[in-house]
């Protein structure tokens, strides 16, 4: 199985981005799929987190609902939409797979490698 993200890149205060994250191999439709993020510095941590079935989906308290998740089985994409960004957003951006729904970054054995996004005031 493996991930590759893309769309990240740099924009100011309050611009949007959109990250997407292709899956090959595998059965897509049997994946969790998340989103994690690293700052310089600072530990990885998730995003946000959406189901197999696409019925269940976990933000982290800093989304504020900027952020939203959302998943294509036909394309085997999953994607990042992330809106009024600060530059406290500013990270690594990473995609995860699983078959378990789950916060934890163990719950992931397959991670794309990662896009960056910086955010300037």
């Amino acid at each position: 199985v493996q991930l590759q993200a893309s769309g990240g890149g740099s924009v100011q205060t309050g611009e949007s981005l959109r990250l997407s994250c292709v899956v090959s191999g595998g059965t897509f439709s049997n994946y969790a799929l998340a989103w994690f993020r690293q700052a310089p510095g600072k530990e990885r941590e998730v995003v946000s987190v959406i189901s197999a079935r696409g019925d269940s989906i976990y933000r982290s308290g800093f989304v504020r609902g900027r952020f939203t998740i959302s998943r294509d089985d036909a394309k085997r994409t999953v994607t990042l939409q992330m809106n009024n960004l600060a530059p406290e957003d500013t990270a690594i951006y990473y995609c995860a797979a699983g078959q378990r729904y789950s916060e934890r970054e163990r719950g992931y054995p397959y991670w794309g490698q990662g896009t960056l996004v910086t955010v300037s005031s």
